[in-house]
């Protein structure tokens, strides 16, 4: 996958900043056909409603102005953008979003939260193509004395309860007891108060960790062939993830993919 950065994009850079507090329209992509939004079945007319766990830095976060920022909504935004929609994000539990629950029960048009694809998670959700490819890692305390998942036999370790990380702990963590929180914004804390002595979870997030805190650092990172996706509710809004899928290729093909991906993951 190219990842190097293009030229800036004037309409992405509006979509970033504007769409995600509810100014994302105007034109499309050059010669672009607009958005029909009945044949799109959106939860509400002209608005892209997206489910999303907020935080988990830096796919999702607050931006201090009553918005939403981070690579996954900054993508949602670019997206929006192409089909002439409106962004509004819903702030939910991660467990019912992969579950499939909250898009079931028509909360949003699809979710966008670092949600790995899996064969256990489609039998409940349809995945958009994938838009990022992850590793798991281990974050732990500088000074803790622990280099591995092996040096945790008998030690409390973080996970996130339902996620793919979790899965990894329970396979390769032995003998280590795995400690079940809501999501990154928990985990965080337990660490630092001493409560875990690590975190195994997405490498990027933990990353955003060790550069905030360099009382902290990543010690293994695990390559599990991971690839997230937008998620859409099982057999339903089968055109609006198409929609998406055509406006996530436009956005590779301009390289204003690669602009928002450099944005949060390029090596400074």
């Amino acid at each position: 996958m190219n990842r190097r950065p293009l030229l800036f994009s004037a309409a992405l850079l509006a979509a970033a900043t504007l769409a995600l507090t509810g100014c994302a329209g105007g034109d499309g992509g050059a010669g672009d056909e607009p958005a029909a939004d009945g044949s799109l079945e959106l939860v509400e007319p002209g608005k892209l409603t997206v489910c999303s766990e907020v935080p988990y830095p830096p796919f999702e976060m607050e931006d201090g102005e009553g918005g939403y920022t981070g690579f996954d909504l900054d993508l949602v935004a670019a997206i929006a953008e192409k089909l002439e929609l409106e962004v509004s994000i819903q702030d939910v539990g991660f467990d019912g979003l992969q579950s499939g629950t909250t898009l079931i029960a028509g909360t949003c048009d699809f979710g966008a939260s670092a949600m790995t694809i899996t064969e256990e998670r489609k039998a409940n959700i349809d995945f958009a193509d994938p838009y990022y490819d992850s590793l798991q890692s281990l974050l732990v305390k500088a000074d803790s004395g622990i280099e591995s998942i092996e040096d945790l036999e008998g030690k409390n370790v973080a996970v996130q309860q339902g996620t793919t990380g979790e899965n990894y702990a329970t396979e390769n963590a032995t003998g280590a007891t795995l400690v079940q929180f809501p999501g990154d914004a928990e985990m965080w804390p337990a660490l630092q108060a001493g409560q875990v002595v690590a975190i195994l979870q997405d490498l990027p997030v933990n990353i955003e960790h060790e550069k905030a805190d360099s009382d902290y650092t990543v010690v293994e990172e695990y390559n599990t062939d991971e690839q997230y996706g937008f998620a859409f509710p099982k057999g339903e809004r089968t055109n609006l993830r198409e929609a998406v899928n055509e406006a996530l290729q436009e956005l590779r093909d301009s390289g204003e993919y690669d602009t928002i991906y450099d944005k949060y993951f390029s090596a400074e």
